[in-house]
């Protein structure tokens, strides 16, 4: 039997994740107080054949910090029947979430003062869980179909060679750094496609202007060593329980440069086998 409890910040995507794991196949219960969910593990646990795959969303509307501590230490106490649940923690960062809060005009379940207050008093609440992910995702980068994508790929069963989500960001400077960034590069060392004329209005996707970026030799070397860094550090994220990994290359306008880049680094970690994302923030369609 698989047992899941999905928690996470308010606006991060649990109910998105409730509809795949209900996709999956799993019995999911929304909104469930912390102090049901122990006695519900034990009504799993007991009738094994009708609860194969259960999972279960819980917030802070369903307890605070003490009652999380309190959940854990039930499911902990009944761990000697062989129960094994997992943890998926949601996450985003606070300006996304404000922004996602303003699109759907809903009212946050803590929000008394502000949104921003609100937000900040969540994450202290839901500390705990998160000390206590087994997965944690951060879905600031992600569109809905990419965290379909993963949570797919985590728990469908299907074997994967990497259960990491590489999402790669080209950028502009001038229009601000992605602040979801875990790896930032700065490319604008390379040779500027804006001042040439017939390649001014192209973007890095157009195969002359990718032609222009390579033509010093810096590129070709920046990526060289770019590759070796990466194909270090993507090990060392995941032994340490990373499922996602962001990683932008910015340039002054995110036109040019940084797209080139971009598509070079995602074209490499598909061939090595990984699951990557590719978004062109500042890239302005013609």
């Amino acid at each position: 039997m698989r047992f899941l409890i999905i928690s996470g910040m308010s606006g991060a995507g649990k109910s998105r994740a409730m509809n795949v794991f209900e996709d999956l196949g799993f019995y999911c219960v929304d909104n469930m107080p912390v102090s049901l969910i122990p006695k519900f593990a034990e009504l799993c646990i007991t009738t094994t054949d009708k609860y194969q795959n259960v999972a279960i969303v819980t917030d802070v509307r369903g307890g605070g910090g003490e009652d999380f501590s309190l959940l854990f230490s039930a499911l902990d106490g009944i761990k000697n029947t062989g129960f094994i649940y997992r943890v998926l923690f949601l996450d985003a960062s606070t300006d996304i979430l404000i922004n996602r809060y303003k699109e759907t005009r809903r009212k946050h379940p803590l929000d008394t003062v502000g949104i921003k207050e609100a937000l900040e008093k969540e994450r202290e609440i839901l500390e705990t869980v998160r000390n206590r992910a087994d997965y944690t995702i951060d879905t600031t980068a992600l569109t809905p179909l990419m965290l379909r994508e993963h949570l797919i790929e985590l728990f469908s069963g299907t074997e994967s060679k990497n259960l990491m989500v590489i999402s790669i960001i080209s950028f502009g400077f001038k229009h601000g750094i992605p602040i979801e960034s875990d790896l930032l590069f700065d490319v604008r060392f390379l040779p500027n496609p804006y001042y040439e004329a017939a390649l001014k209005a192209k973007s890095g996707l157009d195969k002359d202007v990718r032609d222009y970026v390579f033509s010093s030799g810096k590129a070709e070397e920046f990526l060289r060593l770019t590759r070796k860094l990466i194909d270090f550090l993507i090990p060392q994220y995941i032994d340490e329980g990373k499922s996602s990994l962001v990683i932008s290359i910015g340039c002054t306008g995110g036109q040019h440069r940084s797209v080139a880049i971009a598509e070079e680094v995602a074209a490499y970690l598909k061939k090595r086998g990984h699951h990557v994302n590719i978004n062109h923030r500042d890239y302005q369609h013609n």
